[in-house]
């Protein structure tokens, strides 16, 4: 570092045109950053972000090359160049008692000019750094340093605001390559946990279908093998979406799949679940739930835990199946009742999730459960995977273009 001056104890100029310079190189950056790729690993988006940056900025910036470093068990070593860095040596290590990296990692960024204390110019010259340069640390528990070299006078304040803001917007768009790889990688947990197929139970037609509101949501179905004579349906709706929903929805069904098979009635089934999801990291959330057992004579034994009501279409009206009690998570002690039906033949349950029902269109008129009720009247004879399918066109069709807010998620049984 200069003796001159340490650019962190820098004082920021005072003049408005530099702040706002400053602040439209930010933007300018975080747009560019921003229309960058999703790659495969953390090293990919770093190699694409140093690419744009000096493709894109080197005028404004003045940096000429670029090199990037990763940490390793032993200390860093170099992973590529760019620029007039592009022929150093890959796999080269810094020395780890070398002064500009030391002082780089105590102090996450670092200005050096020729001349400075600590600066080994033969081993900068070896990786194509004949002028000063720039360093950055970025990713978490300083696992990168960036490093640019800088082409004429160094301009100590600039080059203090771009690495600061170049340093801000990296950290951010990492952050981002990181939370959408949690995002895909629950998505595909909550895939994975949605049913496959449609159940084969004799003498009933059911099928099931589920869309988020974002890339993950707060929606799941499953159906529950209890024995040859007894099928469980559960939907389960978490508050919010994205994922923190997905993740206390998959519990719910986990816990769900590990309480069904006992010999337990429903409602206490659902009770003992009420306890796992009020202990669980999540239970500031609310989830709620309607779980029913289906016998192949068509008995109905179901728990509805603050979930909206299912319908029970016959004769040409609906009945909504409310009995049960609270929703899952807030209350240990909640106490549940069972409620009872039967299915005839050419009657059919629909189970939904307020995205179904509360869908609005531009008007904020919502869908409504009088709407599905009269939806099921017109499906005539249709299969269950028909009615399904035909519900969330119909709540597109009435949405009519405005966004899906919520997650959307039905389940149809026709007893055949």
């Amino acid at each position: 570092m200069s003796d001159r001056r340490d650019p962190r104890d820098s004082q920021p100029p005072t003049e408005s045109a530099t702040l706002t310079d400053f602040r439209s190189l930010h933007h300018k950056l975080e747009r560019a950053l921003s229309e960058i790729a999703r790659a495969d690993d953390v090293e990919q988006t770093l190699e694409r972000i140093l690419e744009t940056l000096l493709s894109g900025f080197s005028a404004e910036l003045g940096f000429t090359g670029g090199r990037i470093y990763r940490r390793d068990d032993d200390g860093y070593s170099l992973c590529c160049g760019f620029g007039s860095s592009r022929g150093a040596k890959i796999g080269l290590r810094v020395p780890p008692d070398y002064p500009p990296h030391l002082k780089t990692l105590e102090e996450g960024l670092l200005i050096m000019r020729k001349g400075d204390p600590g600066l080994d110019q033969a081993f900068e010259h070896s990786i194509g750094v004949d002028s000063s340069f720039a360093a950055i640390v970025v990713g978490k528990e300083k696992k990168y340093i960036i490093a640019f070299s800088i082409d004429g006078e160094v301009q100590e304040e600039r080059v203090l605001y771009s690495l600061t803001a170049v340093r801000h917007v990296i950290n951010l768009k990492l952050d981002q390559v990181e939370f959408t790889g949690q995002l895909e990688e629950s998505r595909a947990v909550q895939e994975s946990m949605l049913p496959s197929a449609s159940p084969g139970f004799p003498g009933f037609d059911i099928d099931g279908r589920s869309r988020p509101a974002k890339r993950v949501g707060g929606d799941l179905f499953d159906f529950l093998s209890i024995s040859e004579d007894v099928l469980g349906l559960a939907i389960v709706d978490a508050s919010g979406h994205g994922l923190p929903s997905a993740l206390i929805a998959r519990d719910v069904i986990t816990g769900l799949r590990t309480l069904a098979g006992d010999e337990r009635d429903v409602a206490d089934t659902v009770r003992r679940l009420n306890h796992v999801i009020h202990r669980a990291a999540l239970s500031r959330m609310f989830v709620s739930l309607f779980y029913v057992r289906l016998g192949r004579n068509g008995e109905l034994v179901y728990c509805n835990a603050g979930h909206n009501a299912p319908l029970l279409h016959r004769g040409g009206a609906c009945r909504e199946l409310k009995p049960g009690g609270p929703v899952l998570g807030p209350i240990p002690q909640a106490s549940y009742r069972i409620g009872t039906e039967c299915l005839a033949q050419g009657e059919r349950l629909v189970l939904f999730t307020d995205g179904v029902v509360e869908r609005e269109n531009g008007a904020g008129e919502s869908f409504g459960t009088g709407r599905l009720c009269q939806f099921m009247e017109s499906m005539g004879e249709a299969r269950a995977a028909a009615i399904s399918k035909a519900i969330f066109a119909a709540v597109d069709l009435h949405a009519a273009g405005a966004p899906q807010h919520d997650d959307m998620t039905a389940v149809v049984v026709v007893r055949s």
